[in-house]
């Protein structure tokens, strides 16, 4: 009765399918999820069988590997602003749903930790998504989360910044809380999207001085732009 009353619907457009945190057949074939890449940042590498990109290969970021289930179009973003904005939270056991897969292999002890936002941020909305995404994520991989960053400063929309412009607005906007329980620990990041890394890298670097042993990060979805990948 509770099927008929309120049967599952599609995440993207609303139609009714046969399972919950599903697609439609229209939805579906238009989203494009991202199955592998580079190792470590896991941009796509296309026409070749390398492992690694370039970039990594140059210089290893501080993530040792990072992964997004979808690439960021008209659908997905969809769901990110309605899990951020329209209060939608049932939408993070959707994307977590899709996001679990990239979360493997990982010693028994490491910790999901969300990437926060600032207080002030925190009261106006009431929740912050990434922290629903990591307990949804906790509920599937049987991983603890551990809210071990916090925003020290409040920083503007990284909207429309170039990437050395969101580097500089966020270098030093994150710390580790006093007494966070990582030292030697594999911690993943967990964020709703993936842009150009900067609030990521910025996470890690604070992980990383706090003992953390590896940073990796797993996002619902990821900025790809032509320029990105890899010939």
């Amino acid at each position: 009765m509770l099927d008929f009353a309120l049967p599952a619907r599609c995440a993207g457009c609303g139609a009714i399918v046969e399972e919950p945190h599903t697609f439609c057949a229209d939805c579906w074939t238009s989203i494009e999820f991202i199955p592998g890449g580079c190792e470590c940042c896991g941009l796509p590498l296309a026409a070749t069988d390398a492992e690694l990109c370039a970039a990594c290969l140059a210089k290893p970021p501080r993530i040792h590997r990072t992964r997004a289930a979808v690439i960021y179009d008209e659908i997905t973003r969809g769901l990110a602003i309605r899990l951020k904005y329209g209060r939608k939270v049932g939408l993070a056991k959707t994307m977590a749903y899709y996001m679990a897969p990239f979360i493997r292999d990982l010693p028994a002890d490491s910790r999901l930790v969300p990437v926060p936002l600032h207080r002030r941020r925190l009261w106006q909305r009431g929740f912050n998504q990434a922290g629903l995404l990591a307990t949804e994520l906790s509920r599937r991989l049987d991983l603890q989360v551990e809210h071990a960053l916090v925003r020290t400063k409040k920083t503007p929309p990284l909207k429309g910044m170039s990437r050395q412009q969101r580097r500089r607005t966020v270098a030093g906007a994150f710390k580790a809380r006093d007494g966070a329980n990582l030292k030697g620990r594999t911690v993943v990041l967990v964020d709703d999207v993936l842009t150009t890394g900067s609030t990521a890298q910025s996470c890690a670097r604070a992980l990383l001085r706090a003992g953390a042993g590896r940073v990796e990060f797993v996002s619902w979805a990821r900025v790809i732009r032509p320029a990105h990948l890899e010939p």
